[in-house]
């Protein structure tokens, strides 16, 4: 009875992580090598403990039931209330910069690096240095405003 227990647990669990490898992680391989890795020590188990018939019998057991399993999988929408429904189409910025204009200037609110927070006419943005480093409190002014990017200089 413990025989079987151990086998049928490792081919669960192996088809289990080959399923979370192609839902869920894919790309990382590891899960699912793990996972096939389970299926064949589980069906090597059955042919060590059962025989050769037996063995073949779990073989063929395994593969049509990892063929169903993976097919219910992709086809009837079983992970539909995992998946995100919504997803956000706004950008940084966006809609805030008509009161801004090239020259403006402002105060940091972070450290740029070369991106951080700053305010500017009593507003805070998110804006971007040229690559140069600028300290939390220091005067800046607006050189640039390209798409949603806020591009300034410290003023010295």
């Amino acid at each position: 009875m413990v025989e079987w227990v151990i086998v049928l647990s490792l081919i669960v669990f192996g088809l289990a992580l080959i399923v979370a490898e192609i839902i869920f992680v894919p790309g990382t391989t590891l899960v699912g090598v793990v996972g096939f890795a389970f299926l064949i020590l589980g069906v090597g188990l059955s042919f060590r403990y059962f025989g050769g018939t037996i063995g073949w019998i779990t073989v063929g057991a395994t593969a049509i039931s990892s063929g169903i399993i993976l097919y219910y999988s992709f086809s009837a929408n079983v992970w539909g209330k995992f998946s995100l429904k919504t997803s956000s189409h706004s950008k940084v910025n966006e809609g805030e910069l008509d009161q801004l204009s090239v020259g403006a200037e402002g105060q940091t609110t972070s450290t740029l690096r070369p991106v951080g927070k700053a305010e500017i006419n009593d507003k805070t943005y998110e804006v971007k240095t040229s690559g140069e480093y600028v300290e939390t409190g220091k005067r800046i002014r607006v050189i640039k405003i390209l798409l949603n990017q806020i591009f300034v200089e410290q003023i010295n």
